[in-house]
C-alpha cells in the first residue's frame, strides 16, 4: 500500500480542478502527443481511439478530473482503480511503464498551463500520480501471479491458432482459438475478455480486445467480432483484417483473460442480460454458463440490433432456451426489413427503453449491460432513476475508458 498523500499534496491537487475543468482535454492530449514520440510505448495503445475523434485522451481527462475531485475522498474510486488494472493485465503494461507516463503527465501539464504549473503543483501531482501508480501496479501484480498460478494459466503473450471461423450476421463472426502449445486454458469468468497483440502486414502492430463469447472450458476460447467500418483515423483495421484475413490456421499471440465485468455465480437471484448490437457477446458467455451450470435460473435475456441482417446469434440463444425453462427472450429490431418477421425473428420495433426493462425484469434482479456508449449512457442512468439501486447495475461498453454521469452528476467510471 503507498504511503497516504500529504495534506498539503491534497489541498494543491484540489485547487487544480478549475483549471482541470478548462484545460484537462489539452493536457491529455499533449501527455498523449510525448508519450507516443517512443514507437514502444505508442504500440501499447489502441490507435483508434487516438485519431479524429479522439476518445481516449477525452476519457482519461474525464478520468484525471475525477481522480483531482476526488483526492480526499479515493475510495470512490476504487472500482475504476479495478477496471484500469484488468484493461492494463490484458495489454501486458509493466511497471517500467510508469515512469514514462509520469514524464509525459507532468511535461504535458507544464507545456499547458505554463508558469501557473508552479513547482509546488508538480511536485503535488508527481506525488497523487505515483500514489495511483503503486496502487495499479500492486494490483497489477497480485492478477499476473494469480494468473500465472492458475490451471491453464499464463502471463505475456500466447501462440493461439483459428480452429474455426462462424458467421454470425453480415457484419459478425466468431473465432475459435486453441493454444498451439496444445495445453489447457485458463477458465476465464463468464463475461471477460482476451487481449491481442497483432502485428498486421501493411499495418503494423496494433493492440485490441476482444470478449470472449463462449462459456469457460479447459480447451479453448471463442471471441465474437464485429467488422467495424473502414472509414477514419483509424478505425477497423484489427476487426477487417480478421474477417478478411482470420481463416483456420492463422496464429495470434494473446494474453489471458481479463476484465471486472462477469457474471456472479454465488447470487442466487434473477439475472437480466440486456445488450445493443455486438455487446451481445460477453453476455452469450453468461447465459452459456448459465445454460452448463444452472440451467433453471430465472433470465430475462434482452437484444437490440438493427434488422435480421445484423441479428447475430439468435439462433444460439433460441437454442439455449430449448434447455432454460426460466429463461425469457425479447429481441427489438431498430429498422426491421420486409423479411423479418415479429414474433419469430424479432418481438418489437423500436430500442430497448430503461423503463420498459425494470418493468419486465423479475423484482431483486441483478442488470447485466453491454453495448456503445449511446445505449448504457440510456441504460445506467434510466434504470436508476427507475429506482434500480447502483450496486445491481453492472455494465461494460467496447471502447477506452470513460465517465458515465447520472442525472445527479455523480461520475461512474467505466472502460
Amino acid at each position: 500500500m503507498p504511503k497516504p498523500l500529504s495534506a498539503p499534496t491534497i489541498a494543491l491537487i484540489k485547487a487544480t480542478v478549475p483549471a482541470l475543468e478548462t484545460h484537462g482535454l489539452a493536457i491529455t492530449r499533449r501527455m498523449y502527443e510525448r508519450m507516443f514520440q517512443d514507437e514502444a510505448i505508442r504500440d501499447l495503445f489502441n490507435q483508434s481511439h487516438h485519431g479524429e475523434t479522439g476518445t481516449q485522451p477525452k476519457a482519461l481527462a474525464g478520468a484525471v478530473l475525477a481522480y483531482a475531485r476526488n483526492i480526499d475522498n479515493l475510495g470512490a474510486l476504487g472500482g475504476a482503480v479495478e477496471r484500469i488494472a484488468q484493461k492494463h493485465v490484458a495489454l501486458n503494461i509493466l511497471p517500467e511503464h510508469y515512469p514514462v507516463v509520469a514524464e509525459a503527465l507532468l511535461g504535458a501539464i507544464k507545456d499547458v498551463l505554463g508558469d501557473a504549473a508552479s513547482d509546488a503543483i508538480l511536485a503535488a501531482w508527481a506525488e497523487a500520480y505515483w500514489f495511483l501508480a503503486e496502487l495499479l501496479i500492486g494490483r497489477e501484480a497480485a492478477i499476473y501471479r494469480a494468473l500465472a498460478s492458475s490451471p491453464g494459466g499464463w502471463n505475456g503473450w500466447r501462440d493461439f491458432r483459428i480452429e474455426s471461423v462462424q458467421e454470425e450476421s453480415a457484419t459478425i463472426r466468431s473465432f475459435v482459438l486453441v493454444p498451439t502449445d496444445g495445453g489447457p486454458v485458463l477458465r476465464h469468468k463468464p463475461g471477460q475478455y482476451l487481449g491481442f497483440a497483432l502485428d498486421l502486414p501493411g499495418i503494423g502492430k496494433l493492440r485490441r480486445n476482444y470478449s470472449i463469447s463462449s462459456a469457460p472450458n479447459d480447451r479453448a476460447y471463442r471471441i465474437t467480432v464485429k467488422r467495424e467500418a473502414a472509414t477514419g483515423v483509424p478505425p477497423g483495421q484489427a476487426s477487417n483484417w480478421l474477417h478478411d484475413h482470420g481463416a483456420p490456421g492463422t496464429v495470434l499471440p494473446v494474453a489471458a483473460p481479463a476484465g471486472d465485468f462477469f457474471l456472479d455465480l454465488e447470487d442466487p437471484g434473477p439475472v437480466v442480460l440486456a445488450s445493443g448490437g455486438v455487446g451481445l457477446t460477453p453476455l452469450v458467455s453468461m447465459l452459456e454458463t448459465l445454460a452448463e451450470a444452472a440451467p433453471r435460473h430465472p433470465v430475462l435475456w434482452v437484444h437490440g440490433t438493427r434488422n435480421g441482417g445484423t441479428h447475430a446469434m439468435g439462433s444460439h440463444i433460441r437454442a439455449l432456451g430449448a434447455r432454460m425453462p426460466n429463461l425469457r427472450t425479447h429481441v427489438f429490431y431498430t429498422a426491421p426489413r420486409a423479411e423479418d418477421r415479429t414474433g419469430q425473428d424479432h418481438d418489437a420495433t423500436g430500442r430497448i427503453g430503461p423503463s420498459w426493462l425494470a418493468a419486465q425484469a423479475p423484482p431483486n434482479a441483478v442488470f447485466y449491460l453491454c453495448g456503445p456508449k449511446p445505449f448504457l449512457r440510456a441504460m445506467v442512468n434510466g434504470l436508476m432513476r427507475e429506482g434500480v439501486a447502483a450496486d445491481r447495475i453492472r455494465y461494460e461498453f467496447f471502447g477506452p475508458a470513460d465517465v458515465l454521469l447520472d442525472e445527479r452528476g455523480e461520475a461512474q467510471l467505466a472502460a
